[in-house]
């Protein structure tokens, strides 16, 4: 693991003094900090909304809720991703019905043109929007990600399946436990097994940071997107994953989609070269699926000492740089 640096040790709240402490549980449990987070983290940064594979034809779109505002993200006439508020400014009714990036509609991209622009850009064939009127430039938030993974040919995958699941738990709770496996050896007891975490790396950048785990050596060369021999679980903040997985031949991305302020809803995609699973593939994705239930086991449990104060203020471990990390950038989005 990569250790401390001075950069990285600076208290993340005016009340904490040491690297080892977090966010106290105010910050996962009041109201008025989720309406908060709307406007100075989802209404600020860059945030995923979905692939472009799903809309390849103009006039195909679907929708999303990012902030507490419904968008319309579709394919214009020219061939482009853009992004609207999803009402009508003649009465304010919703434009299109609440459409999934898994079943998209169409629409005449004329009838969007009245429709208030949302700032899109673009990893690959992955797709941000920023809610913002000035946003820092994407490549800027995303860093070294975003040619990281443009290197790879994540386009030419296809959407395999989506698992979509609504956890009693505030979403940076989950959010937290994604960013380290310090807990993994005693919840993920099955899929460790084939996991080398004393060779694992962790390397933190401004706003994305990336576990890396190595996998038993025997694993076939083809079965990975990625040539090197492992695992790569990339977070975007704030809410965005690319898990670049050692034992497939595809990806996934997981968005942890805030619902209120306890609840979310994950969303996991897998992308295949094939969207017809094989056997080894659905197997793959149900090893996936237990994974998640096994974590959602555990932030169930996290959140209900958040809640009923039996938990003030967690401790951090002496590797979970990354935790941190996000305790930070939540932190300096509050303070914005």
């Amino acid at each position: 693991m990569t250790q401390w640096k001075e950069t990285q040790t600076k208290p993340v709240s005016s009340d904490i003094t040491e690297k080892s402490n977090a966010l106290p549980a105010k910050y996962f449990t009041e109201d008025d900090i989720f309406e908060l987070e709307k406007d100075k983290i989802f209404g600020q940064y860059w945030v995923y909304a979905g692939h472009s594979n799903s809309i390849s034809e103009p006039g195909q779109f679907f929708t999303r809720d990012i902030g507490g505002r419904n968008l319309v993200v579709v394919r214009d006439k020219n061939g482009e991703a853009r992004a609207f508020e999803n009402f009508s400014a003649h009465d304010g009714s919703a434009i299109v019905d609440d459409t999934p990036m898994t079943d998209p509609e169409r629409i005449d991209p004329d009838e969007l043109e009245e429709a208030d622009d949302i700032h899109v850009d673009s990893i690959g064939p992955l797709l941000f929007v920023n809610l913002s009127d000035d946003p820092m430039p994407l490549a800027e938030q995303a860093g070294v990600m975003k040619d990281r993974l443009e290197a790879l040919p994540l386009g030419e995958y296809e959407h395999a399946t989506r698992i979509v699941s609504e956890v009693e738990c505030n979403w940076k709770v989950f959010a937290s436990n994604y960013s380290e496996c310090d807990h993994c050896q005693a919840n993920h007891q099955d899929w460790i097994k084939g996991i080398s975490l004393n060779e694992s790396e962790l390397e933190v950048n401004d706003y994305h940071w990336v576990l890396h785990y190595t996998h038993a050596e025997d694993v076939e060369d083809e079965m990975r997107i990625h040539d090197e021999h492992e695992a790569q679980f990339h977070y975007f903040w704030p809410n965005f994953t690319v898990n670049m997985y050692g034992t497939a031949d595809g990806y996934g991305t997981y968005i942890i989609d805030p619902i209120d302020t306890g609840r979310f809803r994950l969303i996991a995609d897998y992308y295949f070269e094939d969207p017809d699973l094989s056997e080894e593939e659905r197997e793959f994705v149900r090893t996936s699926r237990q994974l998640q239930e096994e974590d959602f086991e555990l932030v169930e449990r996290q959140w209900n000492g958040l809640k009923t104060g039996a938990l003030a203020q967690a401790q951090l471990g002496p590797n979970e740089h990354t935790v941190h990390k996000f305790h930070q950038l939540a932190q300096d989005a509050y303070n914005s």
